[in-house]
């Protein structure tokens, strides 16, 4: 069985955010089986315009999300929303369908987060993501969370971490079982 790419979007622009910890904590957590790959261009994104020849930025993005067999989100929560930089990327695969049917990892990371949660749940059932309730992680208080070294050390957090890294690559096989008996 070929290799499992996972592609991995933090909704923070800051290197030594939460939400960048969990997805480096996420990393180190999978097997030799996967490919982890970090996106980094979500600050380079233009506006959302919805335009019918979209810029280089948004179909660089859209190629990595086709070509990758399941998304992790991890996401900070702003002002009680979603991050404007998150949300902006999410509204540029709308039209074109790369989270239709991809089985999607989402945590929220954060001091409360309960809104932002909610926010980015709805937006994947408006973009027909696959997202279980297992591949669902709510962290509250995250930077209690944290070392000195601003990495995720809390072991109740490691383990919530690997149980939903473990739900989406366990998904990810079971669709790839199902697309060859189809």
């Amino acid at each position: 069985m070929p290799a499992i790419n996972i592609l991995a979007i933090s909704g923070s622009l800051r290197p030594n955010s939460s939400n960048n910890a969990v997805i480096h904590a996420a990393a180190a957590l999978v097997h030799g089986e996967v490919n982890f790959v970090i996106y980094e261009g979500l600050g380079n994104l233009p506006h959302f315009n919805d335009s019918k020849d979209p810029p280089a930025e948004v179909l660089e993005l859209r190629n990595m999300l086709g070509s990758a067999d399941g998304v992790l989100i991890s996401s900070p929560e702003y002002a009680f929303g979603v991050p404007g930089v998150l949300k902006n990327a999410l509204d540029w695969t709308v039209s074109s369908g790369e989270f239709v049917n991809k089985p999607v990892a989402l945590i929220t990371a954060a001091t409360g987060g309960n809104n932002a949660h909610a926010s980015l749940l709805l937006t994947f059932t408006a973009l027909s993501a696959q997202l279980p309730p297992g591949h669902q992680l709510l962290i509250s208080f995250v930077r209690a969370k944290l070392n000195e070294s601003g990495e995720v050390k809390d072991p109740a957090t490691v383990q919530a971490i690997k149980s939903v890294m473990d739900a989406l690559i366990t998904t990810i096989k079971s669709n790839r079982e199902n697309d060859e008996v189809a």
